[in-house]
């Protein structure tokens, strides 16, 4: 099971990234882009489900590079990965983070960070991890 604060401490690890709270809940950005974000749900969410049981909170929501990778992420069938309608057509998944393992929410966030940095800091950044 990961947290909010097991997400926080992978997102700052990653380079360049910052924390951002906002009306109490938190995100985190790259380069003002920001890659991953707690998603509570909103009213209209709740309504959507009818009278199947949310997936429980908090819910981080994760930036992907693009809808044919949310597609392949979604299908690989990771605990505690997925998505709402609301989601359609964007590129970005959900977590359940009490569902979810801190290894999928690391890599989850990876994939994140990378959809949004810079091609430069990206590649400097799996350089340094290959050579670790």
């Amino acid at each position: 099971m990961a947290t909010l604060d097991d997400v926080s401490r992978i997102a700052l690890g990653l380079p360049e990234v910052t924390e951002d709270d906002s009306r109490g809940t938190r995100s985190w950005s790259l380069v003002g882009k920001t890659f991953a974000w707690e998603r509570p749900y909103s009213k209209a969410d709740i309504k959507r489900f009818g009278d199947e049981t949310p997936p429980r909170q908090p819910i981080l929501a994760v930036r992907v590079e693009d809808l044919v990778e949310k597609e392949a992420v979604l299908a690989a069938g990771t605990r505690g990965i997925f998505t709402i309608p609301h989601f359609d057509g964007y590129a970005a998944i959900l977590i359940r983070l009490r569902g979810a393992t801190v290894p999928a929410v690391r890599e989850a966030l990876l994939d994140g960070w990378l959809a949004c940095a810079p091609s430069t800091l990206a590649n400097e950044y799996l350089s340094s991890r290959k050579k670790a």
